[in-house]
């Protein structure tokens, strides 16, 4: 007989949400096996119990694998779902035919590219700190960069007691009272190029991601996606994988 794992611990595998958020969700009655709400501890069989989660049913592993490249715009929550009435990525993908369900965030006032996934695996492969997959940003400061700045971003600022890792930074665009530059960050900090940059006294007033690994943006619309290639799937696991053997 198949083993019973608790269901908080495959919500997490699945990539919906983090264990001690799944097990808010169990508390609140969102979640179900077998048409029934779960409590915390409650276990399913993967593969022959079926989950849902606000009425949505998770796919079984291995099941209709998908992975979406999506423009998020300004002003969407990187959440499936917000308690507060905010609009959510979800949203953006409610026609996608299943549940999917972020990569690693990107917050609220900042826009781009965002990776939504049912395989848990890959979620958690290329979200974790270890993977270091690289993320380019296209970032408008103002009032300008002087060179201390942008060397001071480049090897390094302490944010909580704790260096941020090098990252490459280079100028796009100079005008009076404001600069465009690039950054390609390799860790996953909360909110870490707002804070990196309000440490140095710049204001950002816009903030976009452009790449996550071998993923582009290119020209995708803003609240449109796309999915990903087989190369593009292959290339961001490869360079999750490289990143987690060189800590």
């Amino acid at each position: 007989m198949a083993e019973k794992i608790r269901v908080q611990k495959l919500l997490a595998q699945r990539g919906v949400c983090s264990r001690r958020k799944a097990e808010e969700m169990i508390q609140a009655g969102r979640v179900q096996v077998n048409g029934r709400p779960v409590k915390l501890g409650d276990g399913a069989v993967p593969g022959k119990d079926i989950i849902t989660v606000d009425g949505q049913r998770l796919p079984r592993e291995g099941e209709g694998r998908v992975y979406l490249a999506l423009h998020k715009p300004r002003g969407f929550v990187t959440t499936m779902a917000d308690e507060r009435g905010r609009r959510c990525v979800a949203q953006l993908v409610a026609d996608a035919g299943c549940r999917v369900y972020p990569v690693g965030r990107l917050d609220k006032d900042s826009e781009g590219l965002l990776l939504l996934t049912n395989d848990g695996e890959f979620a958690n492969l290329c979200a974790h700190p270890s993977g270091h997959v690289a993320k380019t940003y296209r970032v408008t400061l103002r009032p300008g960069v002087t060179e201390e700045q942008l060397n001071r971003l480049s090897t390094g600022i302490e944010l909580d007691g704790k260096m941020t890792a090098p990252a490459k930074v280079r100028v796009l665009e100079e005008q009076r009272g404001r600069a465009v530059v690039e950054i390609v960050l390799y860790e996953g900090r909360n909110r870490e190029i707002r804070r990196m940059c309000e440490a140095l006294g710049l204001e950002v007033a816009r903030l976009k991601r452009i790449a996550m690994g071998p993923v582009r943006l290119g020209m995708l619309p803003q609240g449109k996606y796309r999915e990903l290639t087989h190369e593009e799937v292959r290339g961001i696991i490869a360079e999750a994988k490289k990143g987690g053997k060189r800590k």
